[in-house]
């Protein structure tokens, strides 16, 4: 059940963000914290969305739009291992509430309560009519890298907000997924490093062993099936309906996630 569920999160998902520029670390983060401690969770999607930009970055990354890619890659790259390093904080931080539900122990720890809210801010960018057309000036696009890279240190939450900076910017089909899928590999081998250093040697090294390392690889595989699965659904799937699938979920496991529940 667990390697069904993990394999059909990552081919939707990554089939959505052929066209969105976003979704996999937002919406595969929380499948793989049903298996995994959630700071490990955050670890093992990092490792398939790494992954799968490694995959969309070979098929397009040569249409990427490298000023735009070295200005807003660069100060993203940076602000990631800020990021990372605070999860690594976060994650030695013992529950601050718990309670049992239907039999069951809930834990509200510090990391699970700031990545809910962090989830249900991403949500209102899809939901809200206001905030799901935002957009932002070329010259913001350091600022921007900042804010995403730094989010997607630390929660892998860094598409959405990418996204948005980069759709202002002019670039056409290809050179946006292409440039996206080079900014996202950046970051990705950014706090890849960081959550190396943090969890090697400790209980979370685990998670690329045994079930949870074919986890993972499940994840990875069925994500590049998810890439060409997007190519021949790119044209008839809108925009606005991946926004509001993708807001009603990261608001419904936002809130299993702040509850302890998950």
């Amino acid at each position: 059940m667990s390697f069904a569920l993990v394999a059909l999160a990552a081919v939707l998902v990554s089939a959505l963000t052929m066209f969105s520029g976003f979704g996999l670390g937002t919406l595969l983060m929380p499948v793989f914290a049903l298996f995994f401690p959630v700071e490990s969770a955050v670890a093992a999607t990092a490792v398939v969305h790494a992954a799968n930009n490694v995959l969309k970055a070979a098929v397009l990354g040569r249409s990427a739009d490298w000023n735009v890619v070295l200005r807003f890659g660069i100060p993203a790259l940076a602000a990631s291992f800020a990021g990372a390093a605070l999860l690594g904080l976060l994650s030695h931080s013992g529950a601050i509430y718990s309670y049992n539900v239907f039999g069951l122990e809930a834990l509200v720890t510090p990391l699970k309560l700031l990545m809910g809210l962090l989830m249900i801010f991403f949500a209102f960018f899809e939901l809200l009519p206001r905030l799901a057309g935002l957009r932002f000036d070329r010259r913001y696009l350091a600022f921007g890298g900042v804010l995403s890279g730094f989010f997607g240190g630390l929660s892998g939450h860094q598409g959405a907000l990418r996204s948005a900076f980069l759709v202002k910017t002019g670039l056409g089909t290809e050179a946006f997924v292409g440039s996206n899928a080079v900014i996202g590999l950046m970051v990705d081998f950014a706090r890849l490093l960081v959550y190396g250093a943090i969890f090697i040697g400790a209980d979370h090294a685990a998670m690329l062993e045994g079930r949870n390392g074919a986890l993972i690889l499940t994840g990875i595989l069925a994500a590049f099936a998810g890439v060409f699965l997007g190519k021949r659904l790119m044209k008839k799937v809108t925009m606005s309906l991946v926004q509001n699938i993708t807001g009603v979920l990261l608001l419904l496991i936002a809130v299993l996630l702040t509850a302890g529940i998950i």
